[in-house]
This record gives C-alpha cells, sequence and structure tokens, in this order.
C-alpha cells in the first residue's frame, strides 16, 4: 500500500538520518516504527500493592482519610489559623 505522511522538517530530517544509519530506506524504517509501535505491549505491567508504612504512632490518625490529601490540607491550614489567633 502507497500512502503519503507529513512530517515537520525536523523530524523528516532526523528520519532520513536514522533510515541512512541502518542502511534502509526512509519507508522502511517508517515501516518499521509503525510495526514495532503496533506490536508493543498494550497494558503495562501491573505495579505492586501499595502499602503505607507508618512509624510512632500505630497507623493513621482517626479521623483522617488518606485518599482525601486536600482535605487533610485544608483541615491543617484551618488549625493553623486557629492557633495563630486570626
Amino acid at each position: 500500500m502507497r500512502t503519503t505522511i507529513s512530517l515537520s522538517d525536523g523530524l523528516a530530517r532526523d528520519v532520513r538520518r536514522r533510515a541512512a544509519a541502518q542502511g534502509v530506506s526512509v519507508s522502511a524504517f517508517i515501516e518499521g516504527l509503525v510495526r514495532s509501535a503496533l506490536h508493543a505491549q498494550t497494558n503495562p505491567p501491573e505495579a505492586p500493592e501499595f502499602r503505607l508504612v507508618t512509624f510512632d504512632g500505630g497507623g493513621v490518625r482517626d479521623g483522617i482519610d488518606l485518599d482525601r490529601a486536600a482535605r487533610v490540607l485544608e483541615d491543617d491550614d484551618a488549625a493553623s489559623l486557629l492557633r495563630a489567633g486570626r
């Protein structure tokens, strides 16, 4: 199949250089890149389960929900203002 693609000037230069360095045509080089991208693993590896490690306190304080970090920050800001007497 024959098709036309548009590349920026800088990218086209890089493609021509890499194709020449590998001793292949620009078409063969681009085909190899597309083929690699299509056959690449689409699902990233699963991350290991996250485990929160705490020290000197027996865990998270009562009333603190680590899934709601913004609320923790708001509560901390409010407490700071109260301590400052504002």
